[in-house]
């Protein structure tokens, strides 16, 4: 048996985190504490990433790259993304709770649409996510793996799209399991519980086991599972109709007055204490056998289980415009998300002669089903249409004849996602020390979204025919879309019914109450040919790297996206069919033929220049790409100053990014001091936007070109061990961003639309973009982070104190400057800086480490995130102050 030694290495490291690309920890395959040093333990260990497709030591690789270690994440008390995005300056998210964020690299984010249908509807991510060699982003939601067993984290920061592809335009986040040890028992224990001010209690449980099989084979295995404590209470609420209500129109009143008879509803039923628990439960298990010395096989299947409850946004303001109190909100129905993933991964190691070759597939299944509550929607401009009626509508043919009444407005939303990714890369590459190296390769991945949204905010349902998949759609000259752009109508003079059923993934008639729903199909596929070689100029000294890939990307989308408008019962001598099909407003994506190819190079150079045996300088230059995409078929209302000058776009281009970079990395002091860093320029092209606003650019989000920009940035890390005992730890970037040129939509002409030209209420409208010279969404200026680690000797236990403070400043919600909330205010809202502090404190001997812990200890409330696309402010703030207790074993034998 070789128990755990002293963690001061080990443990001792202070993270690497912060921009900090070194943590004083160990390689995976060496033992933790002093001996893994290679001169003394005042020396910070080196770290190996594989961010070129190559083992390099993180300070030889020129490019911006975060590293957390397995010994990083455990000082961090970090196992979900939420944990440990916080230490990392430049990347930041934007969403809604666990798995429903965005995530962005130096800024490069803009106007982010709902979460209801953003698999279906929502621009592809910027940032690839990869579980080993299998990416897994989907948008709107990005894939929260638990970081159980793994042996880092990489983050790529910069354009990735010549060794990543297209879903890597600002960067990567790579997770890194911890692999089969041959000759090795090996096992890992971990358990912990966490008291969360306001809210309800937390506990963590994991295990890992490392099992030889004969001398070629093994196989490891982690188990876990997380229950974390809510914080977000759902508190006593009624809602009742208003006359500032977007759709008083509809209540067939004098001066729009809600009727007398409106429906009033509450929520006492769902008030509760801590409505948001989150579980996250998972097993993965890995084989490995070696053939020979030069062939081994990996075999990796993962499962995890993630239920969030609730909502993780306070209620900043109701629907009215009111505040409310901390960490609350006022929900009408269950709220909840279920996001499980299956990962099947499979790689083949091993040599031709001097050329080293690696086989790798992947096949993910990531499944989600989300209900919200949605009853806030109903002070929006349409949902009284759905709700309120004329008592005699059915009778008469003027329905301001009869006596008006509202029915409920409670409403959900209903999120089904699938999606898939299959993927194969083949990789060769030559010896590391050869002067003149290469490394070639080709790709293809198949990637797919299948979506099905039911939006339930029809409560006047005995007045309204039940709505279902188109059978056919409507053609004009042979053509389904008018030369507006416009979808042809069965109202459309001349139209011909062509018969043809949408893709469906619910073929089924819609229950009562479904108004409108998206079942749509999208994806696509990637064939790429990669190369990169380095040639050292001066040996060991002057190194240029050259790599491109050559890409082809082939996009498709179909299904049907349906409402229920025009199937509303008026008269008895008017009745909609029944089922309402092929009626009034529904898209019939087959019949558009959503097709589009893409291809082309994409590339990276490099100038490497290792001053001296501790100090290198580098400059980057690299491009980054993202696909493009399709919109429902979208129109603008009458009464919208853009009625008869624009129809919202059926498809949306790529966009770009080019990235200059001049950086450093050093060591100082006999390698007991590491300072890193970079300063960029990175041009955005194209860059997609997220827009809705119904009274002006259409009553559906679609995704638009929304203008180029560029952004300027500094990082720097440093980490030093001041004394044997004591490490200091610190990261900070500076971003500014800018638009250098306004998003550009089209009319009906094919001309630029001039925003100014046009008003509502005599205020004329804005660019979607803004005014030229305005910054990116979620890119605060500022970000930076502090820790402190001392350790020292308690008789006969290591002890070690930590304390931890990060900044981030002020950031944009959004950059769409163009939709107003209900009180008329931008939604690009300024969230405010914060700074929090983390603590913690622990012994260990031999096998066994104690650790107490605290985050957020001064218990500030973090605006993660401010949106309104649930017809209120809501803000996602962090935990409260989290209190916790962890106790780990480690048993290794040989």
């Amino acid at each position: 048996m070789k128990p755990n030694s002293k963690i001061s290495a080990a443990v001792a490291a202070i993270v690497s985190a912060s921009g900090s690309p070194l943590v004083l920890a160990a390689p995976a395959d060496q033992p933790a504490g002093p001996a893994a040093t290679t001169a003394g333990s005042d020396q910070l260990a080196e770290v190996i990433v594989t961010a070129n497709r190559r083992e390099q030591n993180l300070q030889d690789v020129p490019i911006t790259i975060q590293a957390l270690t397995a010994e990083s994440l455990s000082q961090l008390n970090a196992t979900t993304f939420d944990d440990y995005v916080k230490f990392l300056p430049n990347v930041t998210s934007q969403g809604l709770g666990p798995g429903q964020s965005n995530v962005y690299m130096r800024g490069l984010s803009t106007a982010v649409g709902a979460l209801q249908g953003s698999g279906a509807v929502g621009a592809f991510t910027n940032v690839a996510i990869y579980l080993d060699e299998q990416s897994g982003q989907i948008p709107g939601r990005n894939l929260d793996i638990y970081a159980a067993d793994l042996e880092r984290i990489e983050v790529l920061e910069g354009p990735q799209g010549t060794l990543f592809g297209a879903g890597a335009e600002a960067g990567v986040v790579r997770y890194i399991t911890n692999k089969p040890k041959l000759g090795v028992t090996e096992a890992n224990f971990n358990a912990g519980y966490a008291t969360t001010a306001h809210g309800d209690p937390s506990s963590n449980i994991d295990a890992t086991i490392n099992l030889p099989v004969g001398e070629q084979a093994a196989v490891r295995a982690v188990i876990y599972n997380d229950s974390r404590g809510g914080y977000i209470n759902n508190i006593p609420g009624t809602f009742a109709r208003a006359a500032s209500d977007r759709g008083s129109p509809y209540f067939y009143t004098a001066n729009h007055q809600p009727p007398a008879n409106s429906l009033v509803i509450n929520n006492n039923n769902l008030v509760s204490h801590a409505i948001n628990p989150v579980t996250y439960q998972g097993i993965r298990i890995e084989g490995l056998y070696k053939f020979n010395d030069e062939w081994n096989a990996l075999v990796t299947q993962s499962y995890q289980n993630m239920r969030a409850d609730g909502v993780f946004a306070e209620m900043a303001t109701d629907s009215l415009g009111n505040a409310q109190p901390d960490l609350s909100v006022q929900l009408y129905n269950p709220s909840w998300d279920k996001d499980r993933f299956e990962a099947t991964s499979w790689t083949l190691n091993g040599r031709f002669g001097d050329l080293k070759a690696i086989y790798t597939g992947g096949y993910l299944v990531r499944n989600v089903e989300q209900v919200q509550d949605y009853t806030n929607y109903s002070r929006g401009r349409y949902a009284n249409y759905y709700q309120c009626v004329s008592n005699n509508a059915i009778f008469t043919a003027n329905p301001s004849a009869g006596v008006p009444q509202c029915f409920s407005p409670s409403s959900i939303w209903r999120d089904v996602e699938r999606n898939t990714h299959i993927s194969h890369e083949i990789r060769l590459s030559t010896p590391d020390d050869w002067r003149a190296r290469g490394l070639v390769g080709l790709f293809y991945e198949k990637y797919e979204v299948d979506e099905q949204v039911d939006w339930f905010y029809e409560s006047a349902t005995q007045f309204f025919e039940p709505i279902g998949p188109p059978t056919g759609y409507y053609t004009l000259n042979g053509s389904p879309l008018l030369p507006s752009g416009h979808p042809v109508k069965f109202t459309t003079p001349g139209a011909v019914f062509v018969p043809g059923p949408a893709t469906t993934n619910n073929p089924n008639i819609r229950p009562p109450g479904d108004a409108f729903f998206d079942d749509l199909q999208r994806g696509y596929t990637q064939k790429a040919a990669f190369g990169s070689g380095d040639l050292d100029i001066v040996p060991h000294r002057l190194t240029v790297t050259f790599g491109t890939r050559y890409y082809q990307i082939k996009s498709n989308e179909v299904g049907s996206a349906v409402g229920s408008f025009g199937c509303k019962i008026f008269s008895a001598s008017s009745l909609p069919p029944n089922p309402c099909l092929n009626h009034s407003n529904f898209g019939n994506l087959d019949a558009l033929n959503f097709n589009k190819s893409y291809s082309g190079f994409r590339s990276r150079a490099n100038l490497t220049w290792k001053v001296t045996d501790d100090a290198m300088l580098y400059y980057t230059w690299s491009q980054g790409f993202r696909a493009g995409g399709f919109n429902r078929p979208n129109s603008v209302e009458t009464t919208s100053p853009l009625a008869g000058v624009f129809t919202p776009p059926t498809f949306f281009g790529p966009d770009t990014l080019t990235n200059n970079e001049v950086g450093w990395k050093t060591e100082w002091l006999d390698h007991r001091v590491q300072f890193n860093g970079a300063v960029y320029q990175e041009q955005w092209k194209g860059s997609q936007i997220s827009l809705f606003d119904p009274g002006v650019t259409g009553n559906l989000t679609f995704t638009a070109n929304g203008g180029d920009y560029k952004v300027k940035g500094l990082e720097m890390s440093l980490v030093a061990r001041v004394t044997h005992g004591l490490t200091l730890s610190a990261g900070a970037s500076w971003n500014h961003s800018e638009l250098t040129r306004g998003a550009i939509l089209l009319d009906d002409n094919g001309n630029p639309i001039d925003f100014s030209k046009y008003s509502i209420g005599g205020v004329p409208l804005v660019n979607p973009a803004g005014p030229i010279g305005s910054p990116l969404a979620g890119s605060p200026p500022f970000q930076g982070n502090l820790r402190a680690r001392y350790e020292f000797t308690l008789g006969d236990y290591e002890a070690f104190c930590q304390l931890a403070g990060i900044h981030q400043a002020h950031s944009f919600a959004s950059t769409d400057q163009l939709t107003k909330d209900l009180q008329g205010n931008s939604i690009a809202y300024d969230q405010p800086g914060f700074s929090t502090y983390d603590a913690s404190v622990g012994l260990s001997k031999d096998a066994w480490v104690v650790t107490l812990y605290g985050q957020n200890v001064t218990d500030v409330r973090a605006d993660l995130y401010t949106n309104y696309r649930q017809w209120y402010k809501a803000e996602t703030v962090n935990r409260p102050r989290t209190l916790g207790l962890n106790i780990s074993y480690r048993f290794t034998s040989k």
